[in-house]
């Protein structure tokens, strides 16, 4: 069964941090980069950080250096560490696999930061 668990979100001051965790089952994961992406509201989804097996990393220049996605396939989990918080990072975050697959989004956790 293919599921994915966001967690970890919450309320945020601007230039704080926080960590969200992604907890995936379903062995189509395993094998699959994985990604972070976020829908503020009123705003299309739009990608915020990829890992794949090799380690390699992406980000998009908005969370460039004050993002970092990591990957712990012992515990089919993926995080993402926001630091360097901005009112404008402020959506929901959803992870899902790279490239996305509609079908697999989870319910997302909510990260609000106020300035």
């Amino acid at each position: 069964q293919v599921q994915l668990v966001e967690s970890g979100g919450g309320l945020g001051q601007a230039g704080g941090s926080l960590r969200l965790s992604c907890v995936y089952s379903g062995n189509i994961f395993s094998d699959t980069a994985m990604g972070w992406y976020r829908q503020a509201r009123g705003k299309q989804r739009e990608f915020v950080a990829s890992i794949y097996r090799s380690g390699l990393t992406n980000y998009p220049a908005s969370v460039k250096g004050r993002f970092t996605v990591s990957r712990d396939t012992a515990k089919n989990t993926v995080y993402l560490q926001m630091n360097s918080l901005k009112p404008e990072d402020s959506a929901v975050y959803y992870c899902n696999s790279v490239p996305l697959v509609e079908r697999y989004w989870g319910q997302g956790t909510q990260v609000t930061v106020s300035s």
